[in-house]
C-alpha cells in the first residue's frame, strides 16, 4: 500500500528514477482525488483499455478490403472479359467473302448471327439469350402499350406538378431548373448508321428467306421445313409466346449442345451416314436390276409386236398395190386431160340448131287386157 503511494508521489514529482510506465499503470489502477495530497482508497481491478485508448476504425482500409478483395477482383475480371467479348462480337460484323449462290454479296449480319449462336463468346451469347427470354416474358405478362401510357402520364404529371409547385412557392419551377441548356438531338451520322444497320438487317432476313426457299442449303431447308411441320401441330396446344420461347431456346442452346458434345454427335452422324449410304446403294442396285428386267421385257414385247405388224403389212401388200395402180390411172388421166389444148376441139356452133321430125309422133293409147281375174292395163303404140 505504501509502495503504491510512493510510486504515485514519484510519478508526480519525477524523483528516485522511477519509470513513467509504472506510474502510468499505477495511475490506471488507482484513483486519486484531484488537487489533494490525501490519496483515495485504492480499488483493485484488472487492467482495462480506456475508451480513448481504443484503435479507431479506418474507413479507407475497410473500403479497400471490400473493393480489392477476392470477390471484388473476380467481379472486375468477369466484367472486363464480358466487355471484351462484346467488343469481339461487334467486330465480327463483316461482310462474308463467300457470296450467295446468285453471286451477290451478303450482309454483315450473316457473320454476326453465326458468331453469336456459336458461343465463341459465351458471356455475350448468354446475356443475349437471357435478354431475349426476358423480353418474351415481359411481353407475355405485361401489357406493353398500357404500360407505356401509364409511364407517360405519371412522368408528365410529376413534371407538371413540380413546375407548378416551384413557381407557386419559389417563383421558379423545378422542371425549369432541370431543363438542359440545349435539347438533345440525333446527329445525321448516328441516324445514317442506324438506318444502314436496319437496312442490312432487313436484307439479311429477305436473302435468308430466299436461300431457304430455293434450297441453297438442303439441310437447312429440310430442318426449317421439319420445324414448320411440328409448329403447325404445336400451335394448336402451345401459345405463341411458348413457341417463341421454344424456338429461341433451340436456336441458342442447340449449337451449344453440339459444341460441347461434338465428338459424340459427329460419330453418331457418321454412323447414320454410313447406314443411309448402304441402304441407298442397296436400293440403287435393286432399282438397276428391275430396270434391266423391264428393259428386256419391253424389247421382247416390241419385237413380237413388230413381227406381227410386218405380217399384217405383208398380207395387205397386193391390195395396196392395186390401189396404187388405180390411183396412178386416175393420175395419168388427169395428166392427159391437163395436156389437151383448145385447138384440139372443133369450134362450137353459133347458129340455132333446127331439128326436123320425119313423122309425127302418135299419142299413146292405153289398152286394157284381161288376164284371168286380174286386169292390167297395157300401153300400146
Amino acid at each position: 500500500m505504501a509502495d503504491n503511494y510512493s510510486h504515485a508521489d514519484n510519478y508526480s514529482n519525477g524523483s528516485n528514477g522511477s519509470t513513467n510506465l509504472d506510474a502510468l499503470k499505477n495511475s490506471k489502477c488507482s484513483t486519486t482525488a484531484p488537487n489533494t495530497t490525501t490519496p483515495a482508497t485504492p480499488i483493485i481491478m484488472t487492467l482495462q483499455i480506456a475508451e480513448t485508448d481504443r484503435i479507431p476504425i479506418d474507413a479507407a482500409s475497410a473500403y479497400d478490403a471490400v473493393t480489392k478483395g477476392p470477390v471484388a477482383q473476380n467481379v472486375t475480371d468477369q466484367g472486363a472479359k464480358t466487355v471484351d467479348e462484346f467488343s469481339n462480337l461487334s467486330a465480327s460484323r463483316r461482310t462474308p467473302s463467300t457470296p450467295a449462290a446468285t453471286g451477290q454479296p451478303l450482309t454483315h449480319y450473316h457473320s454476326f448471327f453465326p458468331e453469336l449462336l456459336s458461343w465463341n463468346n459465351p458471356r455475350a451469347s448468354a446475356i443475349a439469350y437471357l435478354s431475349v427470354v426476358a423480353g418474351i416474358f415481359f411481353v407475355r405478362y405485361f401489357d406493353v402499350l398500357r404500360l407505356c401510357f401509364k409511364l407517360t402520364w405519371m412522368v408528365l404529371g410529376v413534371t407538371v406538378a413540380a413546375e407548378v409547385a416551384g413557381k407557386t412557392i419559389l417563383n421558379q419551377g423545378f422542371a425549369t431548373q432541370l431543363r438542359p441548356r440545349k435539347y438533345y438531338t440525333v446527329s445525321r451520322e448516328t441516324l445514317d448508321s442506324a438506318i444502314g444497320d436496319v437496312h442490312q438487317l432487313v436484307n439479311f432476313f429477305v436473302i435468308e428467306a430466299q436461300r431457304v426457299l430455293f434450297a441453297e442449303n438442303v439441310y437447312v431447308s429440310g430442318l426449317i421445313a421439319l420445324s414448320a411441320f411440328f409448329a403447325y401441330y404445336l400451335v394448336k396446344i402451345v401459345p405463341y409466346w411458348g413457341l417463341a420461347l421454344l424456338n429461341t431456346t433451340l436456336a441458342f442452346l442447340g449449337p451449344l449442345v453440339y459444341k460441347t458434345n461434338k465428338e459424340v454427335i459427329d460419330a453418331q452422324i457418321h454412323r447414320a451416314s454410313e447406314i443411309i449410304g448402304a441402304q441407298t446403294a442397296q436400293l440403287k442396285t435393286v432399282a438397276q436390276q428391275n430396270t434391266q428386267k423391264a428393259t428386256q421385257l419391253t424389247k421382247q414385247y416390241v419385237g413380237e409386236y413388230t413381227a406381227k405388224a410386218q405380217t399384217l403389212v405383208g398380207k395387205a401388200t397386193p391390195a395396196s398395190l392395186h390401189g396404187e395402180e388405180h390411183t396412178n390411172g386416175h393420175a395419168n388421166t388427169h395428166a392427159n386431160k391437163s395436156t389437151l389444148r383448145d385447138a384440139d376441139f372443133p369450134p362450137a356452133p353459133r347458129a340455132d340448131i333446127k331439128t326436123e321430125l320425119a313423122a309425127p309422133i302418135e299419142p299413146v293409147v292405153p289398152v286394157t287386157v284381161k288376164s284371168g281375174d286380174m286386169g292390167e292395163p297395157l300401153l300400146l303404140r
